[in-house]
């Protein structure tokens, strides 16, 4: 079986996460990290190289956005909490 690189360059570049995508992450990483006040699974570094990920994915990332949602400072399109 013969697969055709071209076609499979433009499907992954079509796949890029988006900001449903990055939101839907960050609700998921928020309820799962780890506070001094819970038994939370990921780490602030786990965190942050995660946003490194997603600013690989999408050039339109915000990494502060991201992050200050994930921290509760801001809502999920970068606005006061």
């Amino acid at each position: 079986m013969r697969i055709d690189q071209q076609n499979l360059e433009t499907e992954e570049n079509s796949m890029s996460m988006s900001k449903k995508d990055f939101i839907a992450l960050a609700d998921f990483l928020k309820a799962r990290t780890i506070t001094p006040n819970n038994g939370g699974t990921f780490t602030p570094y786990q965190i942050e190289q995660l946003a490194e990920f997603c600013a690989q994915q999408n050039s339109n990332f915000n990494r502060d956005r991201f992050l200050g949602y994930i921290a509760g400072t801001n809502g999920p399109s970068g606005g006061a909490r």
